[in-house]
């Protein structure tokens, strides 16, 4: 096959394997990570003390797999099909980590993509990676033209917004790549105002220090009280920016198997969740994304929830019988 024909067979592959985009970037240094660079230098990276580690590794995507030439860039919608809102007494989860763990999903639709790929190509060798390896897969992402960056850093794709969730397979394949695309994100900045704790500087950076994601899902410390108190009944993860984003409204559901289709554990019941033994905290949590928190996280932020919830709750009693 010409390389020309060889990237045309591997995108059909890819979206009869279940993604809904897919683009090919060349597997090289990538271009514009100063960005990195900055939000490292400033502490917004917080406790993830990975995220400094293997800096040159992140900016170059040849450098993770050694001889490869290609990287194929892949994305699955995640807009719910069916979105409930959360009643009194009910602690919100961020949209992504309602269904199956989708680091697992994803990266099985990719193996099983690399070994038809391998079948047609025997000398085929590459890496599948989900959020695995110190791979910036947005700024890859951008290069296989699957989107932009918009101001909350999020990656948005025509059509299915910033509700994405990224895979990538680095491999020796010579592919033909894509251009990246102008916009969407038009700088409107309704993301920047409508984030609860002003973590989003509007260039694109996120400082996890003030996110509410960050601290519910990945930091098992004290949560500091500013960041609590605009916590609202979130008990893991934050959406806040997602939702005000224009290119998110009126979207077409997203993949059933990282949803939960028509039945999404969208919000818990705090009073249940409270009162968990560590064995209901597995059978709930199993085979979930959110299970990247962990039981005592989970807790944390399901009394904060529920006190959040509590004093929104009098306020507004109060406030009728004024």
């Amino acid at each position: 096959m010409t390389p020309r024909e060889r990237t045309d067979w591997v995108k059909a592959l890819a979206t009869a394997g279940g993604f809904a985009r897919v683009g090919v970037a060349v597997a090289g240094a990538l271009p514009h990570m100063d960005g990195l660079d900055r939000w490292l230098a400033a502490g917004m990276h917080a406790g993830m003390a990975y995220m400094a580690r293997n800096t040159e590794l992140r900016k170059d995507a040849a450098g993770i797999v050694p001889g490869a030439r290609s990287g194929i860039c892949l994305a699955v919608p995640y807009a719910p099909a069916l979105d409930v809102a959360a009643g009194l007494g009910q602690g919100v989860i961020a949209r992504y980590a309602r269904g199956r763990d989708y680091h697992k999903v994803l990266k099985s639709r990719c193996h099983a993509l690399m070994d038809i790929i391998r079948q047609e190509e025997p000398s085929f060798d590459g890496r599948a990676f989900v959020d695995s390896a110190p791979l910036s897969e947005r700024t890859l992402a951008v290069l296989a033209g699957l989107g932009s960056v918009g101001r909350n850093g999020c990656l948005i794709v025509p059509g299915l917004g910033s509700y994405v969730l990224l895979a990538e397979i680095v491999c020796n394949l010579e592919l033909v790549p894509d251009s990246p695309q102008a916009g969407p994100c038009d700088g409107c900045g309704k993301c920047v105002s409508a984030c609860p704790t002003g973590a989003l500087t509007g260039d694109g950076l996120v400082d996890a220090r003030r996110c509410i994601s960050y601290w519910t899902l990945e930091d098992a410390g004290e949560v500091p009280d500013f960041v609590a108190q605009r916590m609202g009944a979130r008990v893991l993860g934050c959406d806040a920016c997602q939702e005000a984003c224009p290119h998110n409204a009126a979207l077409p559901a997203g993949d059933d198997e990282i949803t939960g289709g028509q039945s999404p554990l969208s919000v818990l019941d705090l009073a249940q969740v409270l009162a968990w033994t560590t064995d209901q905290w597995d059978q709930a949590s199993r085979g979930r994304a959110w299970r990247r928190a962990d039981e005592h996280m989970v807790m944390r932020n399901a009394q904060i929830a529920a006190g959040n919830v509590r004093r929104a709750g009098f306020s507004e009693r109060d406030s009728e019988s004024l």
